[in-house]
């Protein structure tokens, strides 16, 4: 599998990574034999990058992925997470310092690769209860006592490597600002053909929400290596859901109705058109799409089974779309 530099860092990944999440659900619920049959088949496919996070499964995706790592004796490049909720406004570093320390154990290690706040930066202060943890208000990332104080805490104990964050659309100016403190070299967000506005700067005419300014491309330009996650639209890019049913028993159950509602599986099924138009498959067609964008450095594929993740290594063998290609998905987007 292809390996791609992590931005101006001396950290290079897979081009596929390893999705650990509540989506997919291997990593959280699923047999441990099975979570080592399939974490094991792709190392030997060329994965060396696995994304987590202390959200997936409570901490049970950290812990599995822990212990199987452990027992293949191997040693991949792992981005985990940060959440900050409202309990943890008044001490925001000293959380920060705390979560690395509860995911180290978790993750059986001495230092985690990549840390990532898995709060979004936003402009305007958001309600935050319970366990919402989506967005954060910008003031809190760079005030005293905020988030910068606590990931240059993490980084200058040697914690982690390097440090990221989430972006959650609509967020443009306050993901540049965080870029040019320098601090962070990892951004995670969607990139897909259902909302490629991350990476297409002309996505203002084609009436995406929410609009993620062309971020990737701004990413690039800092020296940030950009890590797409949801590649396939939440399940939405694939044959299964297209058909009306689900992907895999672990994974988190669609409501498909809703989306037929919404008006979300029409442009999904032009999609599916031109890939049969192709041969390919529906998947390979969206895991393509976005790693023909160079400034691109990984795509985090929920990985559910080992049929799933040879569809991803085969994409990544297949190399990025010809042009033409490139082109009907752009007819698709603006008509």
């Amino acid at each position: 599998m292809k390996q791609r530099r992590v931005g101006s860092t001396d950290l290079s990944i897979s081009e596929i990574g390893f999705g650990c999440g509540g989506n997919a659900g291997l990593m959280v619920s699923g047999e441990y034999a099975e979570q080592l049959r399939v974490v094991e088949r792709g190392l030997e496919c060329g994965i060396s990058y696995f994304d987590n996070a202390p959200d997936y499964g409570a901490g049970a995706a950290e812990v599995n992925l822990g212990r199987v790592l452990k027992e293949l004796n191997a040693d991949p490049v792992i981005n985990t997470k940060v959440e900050i909720r409202a309990e943890n406004l008044d001490d925001i570093a000293g959380h920060i310092e705390r979560s690395v320390e509860e995911s180290l154990r978790r993750l059986k290690r001495d230092t985690i690769d990549i840390v990532q706040i898995h709060n979004g930066p936003v402009a305007a202060k958001p309600v935050m209860e319970g366990k919402y943890y989506a967005t954060l208000y910008a003031e809190d990332y760079h005030r005293q006592g905020g988030v910068l104080e606590g990931v240059d805490a993490i980084l200058r104990r040697g914690k982690a490597r390097h440090a990221g964050f989430v972006c959650r659309g609509n967020d443009i100016d306050e993901v540049r600002q965080l870029l040019d403190t320098g601090l962070f070299h990892m951004i995670n967000v969607p990139y897909t053909l259902l909302n490629p506005s991350a990476g297409y700067p002309h996505s203002s005419g084609i009436g995406v929400k929410p609009d993620y300014g062309n971020v990737i491309n701004v990413a690039k330009a800092a020296g940030c290596a950009v890590a797409v996650f949801s590649p396939l639209a939440g399940g939405v890019l694939t044959d299964a859901i297209l058909r009306g049913q689900q992907t895999h028993p672990l994974a988190r159950t669609k409501n498909i109705e809703a989306l037929e509602a919404k008006g979300v599986l029409h442009k999904a099924r032009e999609f599916q058109a031109l890939a049969a138009r192709e041969n390919i498959e529906l998947v390979e067609l969206a895991y393509r799409f976005i790693l023909s964008n160079t400034a691109v450095t990984t795509l985090l594929g929920g990985i559910t089974s080992a049929e799933q993740l040879a569809a991803a290594a085969a994409a990544s063998t297949a190399g990025p779309l010809p042009h033409n290609l490139l082109t009907d998905i752009e007819t698709i987007w603006h008509h």
